[in-house]
């Protein structure tokens, strides 16, 4: 069973820009496809990016291609997500998951999450 440790969040300008990781331990790291998820107060839980096992395939949500990047580095068992041109609606909860696949979404396995505020 895997477990997943979000990081890099925090407070950002509009404009702005951040990183997230999400390290994960227990697991086969490079087996799963991960994904990032985030949830913005009084919503559901929303689908951002996932990357494959190998790095090789990506998918995002539509809104968000051409500002996000997802990548996963499977030597140190670690995805991230670049977050550039930030804006105040972006601001949610983040959330790492790892799935069997790309097309389970979301997987069985979550991370705490991370708080990222874009101010305007």
């Amino acid at each position: 069973q895997v477990q997943l440790v979000e990081s890099g969040g925090g407070l950002v300008q509009a404009g702005g820009s951040l990183r997230l990781s999400c390290a994960a331990s227990g697991g086969t790291f490079s087996s799963y496809a991960m994904g990032w998820y985030r949830q913005a107060p009084g919503k559901e839980r929303e689908f951002v990016a996932v990357i494959s096992w190998s790095g090789g395939s990506t998918n995002y949500a539509n809104s968000l291609k051409g500002r996000f990047t997802i990548s996963r580095d499977n030597a140190k068992n670690t995805v991230y997500l670049q977050m550039n041109s930030l804006k105040p609606e972006d601001t949610a909860v983040y959330y790492c998951n790892a799935a069997s696949s790309m097309y389970v979404r979301p997987g069985d396995y979550w991370g705490q999450g991370t708080q990222v505020t874009v101010s305007s």
